[in-house]
């Protein structure tokens, strides 16, 4: 029932403001994304593109598997963005391979199986520019985090919510370096995130 609900754009962005996502946007856009007015940025799984709220102007790309989440981004932000519908394949993007400096998928690894997010770790590859970024940030198991954090994470709709390392080890096998940041405040409720910052040396 909750899933369902939240698969509906207005109800996830609702539920995002009530528990606080808001203020940890600002925050995991400034510490860890550090945008640059003008940059090229590629957003994959990115829902209602909420981010837009805390991102300057940029050369954005969003798209993302979900009609509605598309049909709300693209209302809400079309005069500044580019919406596509599509999956993690986003063949329409091979032609600008290389071409992007920032690369985000915020929330998009947990729903993934390991062979599906190292399609998204290729994609990722393929489009970014030989200084460019990839920035993941999903739910994640670690040891010592509060009981309500880790019943949360076991209840939600992502089913393959991983450890640090497993995070870190699947994007180690298509990034070079990969950077890992636990956090346990971005929003009202206890929670866990990681925050992974990949490039290439």
């Amino acid at each position: 029932m909750v899933r369902d609900l939240l698969a509906q754009a207005r109800v996830y962005s609702l539920f995002a403001r009530l528990i606080g996502a808001t203020r940890g946007r600002q925050d995991y856009v400034q510490r860890y994304i550090r945008p640059r007015p003008g940059d090229r940025v590629l957003d994959i799984g990115c829902g209602p593109a909420d981010i837009l709220e805390a991102l300057p102007e940029m050369d954005y790309t969003g798209f993302d598997i979900s009609p509605e989440y598309i049909a709300s981004a693209r209302k809400r932000f079309g005069n500044r963005a580019r919406f596509l519908c599509e999956d993690v394949g986003a063949a329409s993007i091979e032609r600008e391979q290389g071409t992007f400096d920032l690369v985000l998928a915020t929330g998009v690894v947990h729903h993934l199986e390991d062979e599906q997010a190292l399609k998204l770790f290729d994609l990722a590859r393929r489009a970014l520019r030989s200084q460019g970024r990839l920035i993941t940030f999903d739910g994640c198991y670690v040891p010592g985090q509060s009981r309500f954090a880790r019943w949360m994470l076991d209840k939600d709709r992502g089913r393959f919510v991983r450890s640090r390392e497993e995070y870190s080890r699947l994007a180690s096998l298509r990034f070079s370096r990969v950077e890992s940041h636990v956090r346990h405040d971005l929003l009202r409720i206890p929670y866990t995130h990681l925050i992974l910052i990949c490039s290439h040396e």
